[in-house]
């Protein structure tokens, strides 16, 4: 079960990943009041805090809780979060997990005391947020451009000497806006970058050969405001992705550390950062960083996978590298959605009371998993039930000769996509298998 992270009555260590005033904001989210902008709370819980209910350990299917209604297995993401903190030590990598799966700090929290190096953004608002509750490194997976994002961030460094951001940059004109805006709003601190290698040809963002790697890396050391401090990239957009070719452009990138570290390029720098890591592929960049030399100063191997804290019934079932290494483990799906049979209108038609404002469908439609009886709350598998598609309110069920499903009924639905299925839920219950609520996971998207 996730704990709150709770004040510490002795000051913190200077490399702490959360400040003292981030870890009250995150024991202060118990003291807020649970009332209507929460989806699926209890009507009789209006006006008790959220720590307040948790306490009370109410049951997700007898304790008042309303349909559609989103849970998280408590300990399918407390059997997740461990199973990525023993893969990373096991192969040598720091941890900055994504956080833009689930924008919530109590998950967060969790996987920094398991010994995450930091957390990864995508853009300011994130990082942002991140501030808020504390977070004192922070990889921000994108070439930051924006003048008042910067303008936030040097004041951040400037209020905070213990605060590490990095973030990435993929072009000279880039560095140019960067260096402009950093000068503009007086930065004290100089901004550690990355370069970012593309993975090829049509692929995302990313300088596309070594030559502008380069490139980007001489107008870096050109200002006063940016210092290079690695190289990074996203190996999951690597075209006609195989594990062949992942790893072949991953050894790119090690290689062009290498390359900058034999030029100069990390001069000062007491270590060289060289991240990449999403959620299909980092078994790959653990075989290929595990190749990385010797170089002037340590190297910090840094993953930045994400969607593993909940994992999901589709799209990550299919990918998930443990499917290639079983050996390590499996990730455990954590998500369920709830929703209620509202309408029966033919034996091979239902409709359920949850829609696109409360499923994730960009990649999957949900599964039907299983049917608790709205007569007398027996669980059974949902054979010969199938979700069809989604309307702004509304699942779309067909049904095979024999299938019992009547108004009244609950259907478990699992999904897939989890940084579609956390942004839909502000306050979403983390429950044990006997369907005990343990806690409110808060979000902030």
């Amino acid at each position: 079960m996730l704990q709150r992270l709770l004040l510490e009555e002795a000051p913190l260590a200077a490399d702490h990943p959360v400040t003292q005033a981030g870890l009250a904001e995150l024991a202060g989210l118990a003291d807020e009041r649970v009332d209507h902008r929460f989806k699926a709370l209890p009507p009789d819980a209006e006006g008790l805090t959220v720590g307040a209910l948790a306490a009370e350990r109410r049951n997700l299917f007898t304790g008042g809780f309303t349909t559609p209604v989103l849970a998280l297995s408590a300990e399918s993401v407390e059997h997740n979060l461990a199973l990525l903190e023993t893969y990373a030590e096991r192969h040598g990598l720091a941890f900055a997990p994504h956080g833009k799966t689930s924008m919530s700090p109590q998950l967060f929290a969790d996987q920094l005391k398991r010994g995450a190096w930091g957390i990864t953004a995508a853009v300011p608002h994130q990082a942002r947020v991140y501030r808020a509750y504390g977070i004192q490194r922070i990889f921000l997976a994108n070439e930051l451009v924006d003048p008042v994002a910067l303008r936030w961030l040097a004041r951040e460094l400037a209020a905070d000497p213990d605060f590490r951001f990095v973030c990435y940059v993929d072009s000279v004109r880039g560095v140019e806006l960067m260096d402009e805006a950093l000068r503009a709003a007086g930065a004290s601190r100089p901004v550690d970058v990355v370069v970012e290698l593309g993975a090829g040809e049509g692929a995302r963002t990313g300088a596309r050969t070594e030559a502008d790697c380069a490139a980007v890396a001489d107008a870096v050391a050109s200002t006063g405001t940016l210092r290079l401090g690695g190289v990074a990239g996203y190996e999951g957009e690597v075209p006609d992705a195989s594990p062949e070719r992942v790893r072949e452009w991953l050894r790119r990138l090690v290689a062009l550390a290498a390359d900058f570290d034999k030029a100069g390029r990390f001069a000062g720098a007491d270590a060289i950062l060289v991240s990449a890591g999403g959620s299909a592929w980092f078994d790959a960049v653990a075989d290929v960083f595990a190749e990385i030399p010797e170089l002037s100063v340590p190297v910090v191997k840094l993953l930045r996978s994400g969607a593993y804290v909940s994992h999901d019934d589709g799209h990550y079932r299919r990918i998930t590298p443990f499917n290639r290494v079983s050996e390590e483990g499996t990730l455990q799906p954590a998500f369920r959605l709830w929703a209620q049979v509202v309408s029966r209108p033919s034996a091979e038609q239902a409709f359920l009371n949850a829609g696109k404002r409360d499923a994730a469908y960009d990649l999957d439609l949900p599964e039907a998993q299983v049917i608790r009886s709205g007569r007398d709350g027996s669980v059974r598998a949902a054979t010969g039930v199938t979700v069809t598609g989604l309307s702004d309110q509304h699942t779309w069920v067909r049904t095979e000769a024999g299938a019992e499903l009547e108004v009244g009924d609950w259907v478990g639905m699992g999904l897939s996509h989890p940084c579609t299925s956390f942004d839909k839920w502000q306050l979403i219950p983390l429950v044990e298998a006997d369907g005990t609520v343990t806690d409110y996971i808060r979000t902030f998207f």
